[in-house]
């Protein structure tokens, strides 16, 4: 039985820092704790609001769903509770200090815009046809963290 020994420092410091880690069935997904990216990592979680720090965690999720899609599909949320329908994401933003927006459109290409809560955040991923045959699937995740890299 190997023990790791640290000291308090390092334990604090571990503890304190931000983990991702995922569980998936058997060939559904690797499963396991992820390195976070620098752009997550570059201020202490404890240094952001509650806004700044669901917005980079949702940017990792988005991009993380369009690694698995093919060039047919663009990712899109779905929403529980009404028939609103779909919005395909266009971008996201927030409002310090607890506000999290969606941009978007419809299924028929109409405006939308998702204005939430950090205490209410609930986000479903769907994967949705391209809107035309001939266009390359939009992958907004990546163009997001680059957008975040860029403002480090």
């Amino acid at each position: 039985m190997a023990q790791d020994i640290r000291t308090t420092a390092e334990y604090a410091e571990a503890d304190a820092l931000p983990r991702k880690y995922d569980s998936h069935a058997k060939g559904c997904g690797e499963s396991g704790e992820k390195t976070l990216p620098d752009m997550v990592m570059r201020r202490s979680f404890k240094q952001k609001s509650d806004a700044e720090w669901a917005y980079e965690r949702l940017i990792l999720y988005i991009q993380n769903f369009e690694e698995q899609l093919d060039n047919e599909h663009e990712v899109a949320m779905g929403f529980a509770g009404n028939d609103t329908g779909v919005l395909r994401i266009e971008g996201l933003g927030y409002f310090d200090p607890d506000i999290v927006t969606f941009y978007g459109s419809d299924e028929e290409g109409g405006r939308m815009q998702l204005i939430q809560h950090v205490s209410q955040l609930n986000v479903t991923l769907r994967a949705l046809p391209i809107p035309k045959e001939d266009a390359a699937p939009r992958r907004i995740g990546f163009e997001l963290a680059a957008e975040l890299e860029q403002s480090t």
